[in-house]
């Protein structure tokens, strides 16, 4: 199965640099709002909202930024919020970055975060959103798309874990409160179509 992590830290680090970076960004961003909300004796959540979370109010006249379709994605509420993201990453996106090359694998999470902000942005008026869900169900997109179409890719068992993990998922978007279903909708979808752009763009160059 291509979801089985076998590496050591210092293997896995060699071998994904991209998602490495990416783990690493997670963590280092998060510890930095709760140092300088202790610092400041402010909320992190405060602080997330000023800078860089999105925050969108049509009541008090609030739209997000452009920058913030981007950078909402590597903020994220507390640290189990972190870890639940930085773990899907971690088991489920080195196929994909292997298979990408770091760059186009980097655009894949970028892509895919920002559609979901997107989505987040056409669904709600009210609405304070944070953290890559948007970038893993991207992910689960991009392996959507490759099931639909190129089987031949994945392994029986992969697939099964895949659509374990979509079925899951979907409940618990449904299911938990506070959860934004509609940056999870627009950043599978945004998987999706990336990957579908991509093999399109690389059979007219063969």
């Amino acid at each position: 199965m291509i979801f089985l992590r076998y590496e050591s830290i210092k293997e896995y680090r060699q071998r994904y640099p991209a998602t490495t970076i990416l783990l690493l960004i997670y963590g280092v961003i998060h510890v930095a709002f709760e140092g300088w909300a202790w610092y400041a004796d402010v909320s992190p959540d405060f602080l997330k909202q000023q800078w860089g979370a999105f925050v969108q109010s049509s009541e008090a006249r609030i739209t997000p930024a452009y920058w913030q379709f981007f950078t909402a994605n590597f903020l994220h509420h507390d640290w189990m919020h972190v870890l639940l993201n930085a773990f899907s990453l971690y088991v489920f996106a080195p196929p994909l970055e292997r298979w990408l090359r770091a760059w186009r694998y980097v655009g894949l999470i970028v892509f895919s975060g920002i559609i979901g902000n997107v989505f987040t942005a056409l669904f709600f008026t009210e609405v304070y959103s944070l953290g890559a869900s948007g970038s893993v169900y991207g992910v689960f997109g991009a392996y959507a798309y490759i099931m639909l179409f190129h089987r031949a890719m994945i392994d029986d068992a992969s697939r099964k874990t895949v659509w374990v993990m979509l079925a899951i998922s979907a409940v618990y978007s449904i299911v938990v409160s506070n959860i934004n279903v509609y940056a999870h909708l627009g950043g599978m979808l945004g998987g999706f179509v990336y990957i579908a752009l991509y093999v399109m763009l690389n059979r007219k160059q063969a």
